[in-house]
């Protein structure tokens, strides 16, 4: 298994795009997160890795959770999908998170499609675009090569931190969330984990920093602000575009 960190960044990065993973195992991509610009950012993130990839590369879109620096490319990836490839996304995500992004975030822009002109607005479902795989906290769920499992995390809103396995390993990743112990339990078992840290109601990289060394050696941060000094990190931090082994 491996991954591109196509963004690594916050919510007001100026310098960053908002954090998300395109993770490879078996030929297969799944992306965790979805920002606006996806395309443009994947574009980038292909000329830097060195791997094409593009919306038709995925099998699934397994998403943590709706606020806009995660989920705000879903329209476009759905329409491009839609439109474009001429199929419907595969989307994995908690219930509660599912429970409102329809209503709550994809429903005032594609609620209907016109055919030409002239004819009369076709109403629409998120099940129009989406093949929708809701993710359990016991259990996973299966995409491609990938078994997903979830749990949920400290934040503001509804919020799911996943581990994702398939060919012999393990990828574990915190999605937004305060300090958490008993979270890090359960990505401990991961063989990589990739963990935010930031301010405010986030992980302070101060509590990541006082863990035990061989557990830091296993991490990797995301999500973090653009005065984050990666130089002085005990930590490693993963930077926009690189290929990272599992």
């Amino acid at each position: 298994m491996r991954f591109v960190p196509l963004g690594v960044g916050d919510a007001f990065s100026a310098l960053y795009y908002s954090s998300c993973l395109a993770v490879e195992a078996e030929g297969a991509w799944l992306l965790v997160d979805c920002p606006h610009p996806i395309r443009k950012i994947l574009r980038e993130a292909s000329l830097s890795s060195g791997i094409p990839l593009d919306v038709g590369n995925f099998c699934g879109v397994a998403l943590t959770h709706l606020h806009a620096d995660h989920s705000s490319g879903l329209e476009g990836f759905g329409y491009f999908a839609h439109f474009v490839l001429g199929n419907k996304a595969t989307l994995l995500a908690h219930p509660l998170v599912l429970q409102d992004l329809w209503p709550g975030h994809l429903h005032a822009g594609m609620k209907q499609l016109i055919a030409t002109p002239e004819s009369p607005p076709t109403p629409m479902e998120l099940h129009d675009y989406f093949d929708i795989k809701p993710m359990a906290e016991e259990g996973s769920v299966k995409v491609g090569p990938f078994e997903i499992e979830c749990r949920r995390t400290i934040h503001h809103i509804p919020t799911a931190a996943l581990r994702i396995r398939a060919g012999g390993r393990c990828l574990g990743y915190s999605a937004d969330t305060a300090f958490d112990p008993s979270l890090l339990a359960w990505l401990e078992p991961a063989d990589l984990i990739v963990h935010e840290t930031n301010l405010g109601v986030h992980t302070p990289y101060e509590k990541l920093a006082a863990l035990p060394a061989a557990l830091r050696a296993r991490m990797r941060l995301i999500h973090y602000t653009d005065q984050f000094d990666r130089e002085q990190s005990v930590i490693t931090a993963l930077r926009q575009g690189e290929v990272v082994h599992v």
